[in-house]
C-alpha cells in the first residue's frame, strides 16, 4: 500500500491536566511548569518537537495555564536588567525559551479526556497529518523517537503510535496494544488498542507511551467516539478504530522504543527523572554524582 500524503509540520501539547498527584504544588502553577532540574518540563518536550522539525506548536490548555504562555513569551522587563548587568549567559538561557517555535494555544473548556483535547486541534491542523506529544514523558534527546515515527508514517502512511514494553504489572496504567511484526526491527502493525487493562485481560506488555503521529482521519473518528475508560473521550479508543483500517486514517503501526525515558507522572518518578539528568549534565554531573555517592554510603551505613 502506498503511503498516505501529507508533511508532519505540525506538533499538538495537550497541557490541560489538573496535576492532582502532586498538590499542593499544582494549586496555583501548572504541572507542565514544574521544574525538571533547572528549566519546566514542558520546554523539554518543545525542544523535541522542534529537534525532529515540528517548530509549529499548538498547546491545548485549560483554566490557570497562564504561566505556559508567559514562559514561552518574551520578558521584556528581566531581559533589561540581565542586560543591564552584563548577564550574556543567563540572559540567552531566558530569550531560548521565547524563541523556540511558533507557539498557539487554546483551552479545552472541560476535562473531557485525551481524545477530546486531540479534537480541539482540529481547527489549527487541518488535513494534515500532526504529531502529537504528552508532557509526562520526557524523551532523551540522543534517542530520536518522534522524528523516527514521522519516518515510519512517510512510509506507511496511516497513524503511528511509540510502544514501550514494560512489566506485566505495569500494563494497567497504559494503553496496551496487539502487535504483529512488520520486516523491520523496531516496527510493529498495531491490530489493536485496550485502554488500561488489567494483566489478564492486556493484549500484550507493549504499553503506549506519550507520542504519537496521527493521520487527521482521527478527527472523524473521535466526534464519533463515546466517552469510555473514566467517563473521557480516549484516544486509544479512537486508533482502535483506525488499527482496523487500511485507509481512512488507517493503519496504525508502533515503533518500538527502547531509549532513554524519563516519565515525570508520577513524583517518585518526576524524582527520579531529575536525579538522572542532572547527573548527566556536564555542569551539574561531576559535582553532584559524588554527593550522590556519598549520601547513599552514609545512608547504607546508618
Amino acid at each position: 500500500m502506498a503511503p498516505q500524503l501529507g508533511t508532519v509540520t505540525k506538533a499538538v501539547i495537550p497541557a490541560a491536566g489538573l496535576g492532582t498527584r502532586f498538590l499542593p504544588a499544582t494549586k496555583a502553577t501548572p504541572k507542565e511548569m514544574l521544574p525538571v532540574v533547572d528549566k519546566p518540563a514542558i520546554q523539554y518536550v518543545v525542544e523535541e518537537a522542534v529537534a525532529a522539525g515540528l517548530a509549529d506548536v499548538l498547546m491545548i490548555t485549560g483554566r490557570n495555564k497562564r504561566p505556559l504562555e508567559d514562559h514561552f513569551d518574551r520578558n521584556y522587563e528581566l531581559e533589561e536588567a540581565l542586560t543591564r548587568k552584563g548577564d550574556a549567559s543567563r540572559l540567552a538561557r531566558v530569550r531560548e525559551s521565547s524563541d523556540l517555535a511558533t507557539m498557539h494555544y487554546v483551552r479545552q473548556g472541560a476535562p473531557k479526556g485525551l481524545g477530546h483535547a486531540v479534537l480541539c486541534a482540529e481547527p489549527h491542523v487541518g488535513d494534515q497529518p500532526f504529531a502529537v506529544l504528552l508532557g509526562d514523558d520526557l524523551i532523551d534527546p540522543r534517542d530520536p523517537l518522534l522524528a523516527r515515527m514521522i519516518e515510519v508514517r512517510g512510509r506507511y502512511g496511516g497513524s503511528v503510535v511509540a510502544l514501550m514494553e514494560v512489566d506485566p504489572e505495569q500494563i494497567h496504567l497504559y494503553g496496551s496494544a496487539a502487535i504483529v511484526p512488520t520486516g523491520e526491527g523496531d516496527v510493529v502493525r498495531v491490530t489493536g488498542l485496550v485502554e488500561k487493562p488489567e494483566a489478564s485481560a492486556a493484549p500484550s506488555s507493549y504499553a503506549v507511551i506519550g507520542r504519537y503521529v496521527l493521520d487527521p482521519g482521527v478527527f472523524e473518528v473521535l466526534r464519533k467516539t463515546a466517552p469510555g475508560r473514566g467517563g473521557e473521550i480516549q484516544l486509544t479508543d479512537a486508533l482502535r478504530v483506525l488499527a482496523e483500517r487500511d485507509g481512512e486514517g488507517g493503519p496504525v503501526h508502533g515503533v518500538v522504543f527502547t531509549g532513554r525515558r524519563y516519565d515525570t507522572g508520577d513524583r517518585g518518578d518526576y524524582l527520579r527523572a531529575i536525579v538522572r539528568l542532572a547527573c548527566e549534565r556536564e555542569d551539574l554531573g561531576p559535582d553532584f554524582r559524588a554527593w550522590l555517592r556519598t549520601y547513599i554510603t552514609e545512608e547504607m551505613h546508618e
